[in-house]
């Protein structure tokens, strides 16, 4: 068994938001607005922050892919395509994350 990729899950978002809202968990999110999907994602991250910090790894796996999906979500709903947040993690692997940070903060 191969493992999904995040691009086999957005290709698969991609497909579910297409559906009608009725039939969709994914499409109703999206028709909801991305104040709602930004939401979701909050309150999932904050679960997996949780199942962290508690040590609680069987719940760290599944909210992890709760906030994964609700990442997706959110960016779809935001118009941002999963390849310009990859190509934005390749950029950052060119130099040390320690250099990566003190660059952006020069930016601020």
């Amino acid at each position: 068994m191969t493992a999904m990729t995040l691009d086999d899950l957005d290709a698969r978002l991609a497909l579910r938001a297409a559906a009608s809202p009725d039939e969709s968990y994914t499409a109703k999110l999206i028709s909801r607005g991305v104040e709602k999907c930004a939401q979701k994602l909050g309150e999932e991250a904050t679960e997996a922050v949780i199942a962290a910090v508690t040590g609680n790894r069987p719940e760290l796996v599944k909210e992890s892919a709760d906030v994964l999906y609700h990442l997706l979500v959110l960016l779809r709903a935001s118009g941002v395509p999963l390849t310009d947040v990859m190509a934005e993690l390749d950029a950052r692997t060119a130099q040390s994350g320690l250099a990566e940070k003190a660059a952006r903060s020069d930016q601020s």
